[in-house]
């Protein structure tokens, strides 16, 4: 079982800071002021244990009965997003239901991944989807200097093959990008700045989790 503690964010926009030997870095800049302990997930009554965690408070007119339950009997204001994070089981005493989290979960320079939703694209077509050539513009062409193109197998087995490259809708899916660096932490402004962009638009809600592949990073970085 992985275990990856994390965080809720707000992505604020991307930036860019320098190093101590004047290296320019760009950076994500996520706010994660908010996260709070809603619920505990235990073995003897779930199968499994892990934190719930609620980000940035939301009115109670908003919340259905059902839920604004489940928040009043933690004790904390409704949430706006609510996501669960694996953790062993000796760690849930450490995070009781209605504390704080905050930026300092993370350490400047750790690995992490982030989960985030891409921007949405709208239908497609093969060259900007799938960064085709196109048709050639000459020669009588005509109409299809865009088009895929073949997509049939001729006689056998007289059919398109599953996950054939074609139009489409593109975006708007569950992308994670693992291990990135952690640039900066500014515990004060609860701003977590990470190295490089990450999915989604300014103003989206991300994850924030511990990286599960560190060492495989480390071993490519070194030549491993």
């Amino acid at each position: 079982m992985n275990f990856q503690l994390g965080l809720i964010a707000k992505k604020i926009g991307m930036t860019q800071i320098f190093a101590e030997d004047g290296t320019r870095v760009p950076v994500t800049v996520l706010h994660v002021a908010g996260n709070v302990v809603t619920a505990h997930r235990t073995v003897e009554r779930d199968g499994y244990t892990a934190l719930q965690v609620g980000f940035e408070e939301k009115k109670e007119s908003r919340v259905n009965k059902p839920e604004l339950g489940l928040f009043k009997k933690a004790g904390v204001t409704p949430r706006q997003e609510v996501r669960e994070f694996r953790v062993a089981p000796g760690k849930l005493s450490e995070f009781p239901v209605g504390g704080d989290l905050s930026a300092t979960l993370f350490a400047e320079g750790a690995l992490v991944d982030v989960t985030g939703i891409s921007k949405g694209k709208g239908y497609q077509g093969v060259i900007k989807r799938h960064n085709m050539e196109g048709e050639k513009n000459s020669h009588g062409q005509h109409e299809f200097f865009r088009h895929g193109g073949s997509i049939g197998c001729r006689k056998t087995p007289g059919r398109v093959h599953r996950g054939k490259r074609m139009t489409g809708h593109m975006g708007d899916d569950r992308v994670t990008c693992q291990n990135l660096k952690v640039a900066k932490i500014d515990a004060e402004n609860s701003l977590i700045l990470v190295r490089g962009p990450i999915p989604g638009a300014a103003n989206c809600y991300v994850t924030i989790r511990h990286a599960i592949k560190p060492a495989i990073r480390a071993n490519t970085n070194t030549g491993a």
